[in-house]
């Protein structure tokens, strides 16, 4: 049987098109990848961290697209995150830089921080303390900060950590999260700008861009992007396929 032969500029051309259109449907419908550059999310996330957002949990806006195109009108197949969802969202004072925190205030919630502690609708969030972070100050020495479990209304728990209870942003006024809104934290509370923060504020449902699932690779900063011999020693293996909650 005569088969034709394969190869040519047109069709090499055609396959890369085709594989280019779906990456951008896996990209844009399914999951999008990501890097942590900041400590804003220690201890759940860690600088070096690559991991998927799944783009599906909340439905679709035009933040769902490349480029943020405003092909899709509102919010799309909507469903509302949970407290305590780990989301990338678009910042609302530019509605172009990626942010990651934990959502904590639902639309209607009032939430406020006193003396370090969360507070949810007038009532303090548990937290139990545990065992130290051991991590680095701003000169790069080791040093241990006090790690928490904190256990939100809906019975979710994640760590954080706080420096001291009465770092500047350790007492706020209350903030009441209007309707289509969300109040989002850091995990590492001292060393992050947050809905606290004027800058960030409260997040509309329209800048969600996804919840975050799995950590699929994640590396240490003692490899250069050209020092290929130091890739697989700066891998931090334990992370690897890690859920993120």
């Amino acid at each position: 049987m005569a088969v034709r032969k394969a190869g040519g500029f047109g069709e090499m051309i055609r396959t890369i098109l085709i594989a280019v259109g779906i990456a951008l449907f896996i990209r844009t419908f399914a999951y999008e990848p990501f890097n942590i550059p900041s400590g804003s999310m220690i201890p759940t996330l860690l600088v070096g961290d690559y991991l998927f957002v799944s783009k599906f949990s909340y439905g679709y806006s035009r933040h769902s697209l490349p480029l943020s195109l405003p092909l899709i009108p509102g919010r799309i197949l909507y469903s509302e995150p949970e407290r305590g969802d780990v989301v990338v969202f678009k910042l609302p004072t530019d509605n172009s830089t990626d942010y990651i925190k934990r959502i904590i205030g639902l639309p209607g919630d009032t939430v406020q921080v006193k003396e370090g502690i969360l507070y949810i609708n007038g009532e303090a969030v548990k937290r139990r303390q545990v065992e130290d972070y051991r991590d680095e100050d701003r000169y790069g020495r080791p040093a241990d900060v006090k790690q928490y479990i904190e256990t939100l209304p809906n019975g979710s728990e994640h760590r954080i950590l706080e420096i001291s209870d009465d770092q500047p942003n350790d007492n706020t006024g209350v903030y009441r999260v209007p309707e289509g809104h969300f109040f989002a934290m850091g995990d590492n509370r001292d060393n992050s700008v947050d809905s606290r923060f004027a800058r960030v504020g409260f997040i509309p449902r329209d800048n969600l861009v996804g919840r975050a699932e799995v950590i699929f690779y994640s590396t240490s900063a003692s490899a250069g992007i050209v020092e290929i011999w130091k890739w697989l020693p700066a891998t931090r293996f334990g992370r690897l396929l890690k859920g993120i909650g």
